[in-house]
């Protein structure tokens, strides 16, 4: 399962109003290679399902993620930070042993 901490749900229904996605919009998160770690987090917007694709319903947010990037997220917990170092979502990923400086991308 992937959790939505509330920071990242305020900014998820922030988005999804200014930006006017459709209803029925869904965040999907997924793992692509890349990154200063092997792995990089992607984090998009969308409105169609795909074969294989794995729900989850986490603080009233819908989080769909493809088979393959559900074996590296399993247990992780997206956050929205404004800090000093930037703003963005943060991937909680328990799975992780080693994250470069930025927190985009990770190994495992």
């Amino acid at each position: 399962m992937i959790k939505v901490a509330e920071s990242a749900k305020q900014q998820v229904a922030h988005l999804m109003a200014t930006e006017n996605h459709p209803a029925g919009s869904f965040i999907r998160v997924g793992v692509e290679g890349g990154g200063c770690s092997g792995l990089m987090y992607k984090l998009v917007f969308d409105h169609e399902m795909k074969e294989g694709d794995q729900v989850f319903e986490d603080n009233g947010v819908k989080v769909v993620v493809d088979k393959k990037s559900f074996l590296y997220l399993i247990g992780t917990e997206l956050e929205y930070t404004g800090g000093l170092n930037g703003k963005g979502f943060v991937f909680n990923n328990p799975n992780a042993n080693r994250t470069c400086g930025c927190g985009e991308s990770f190994s495992i």
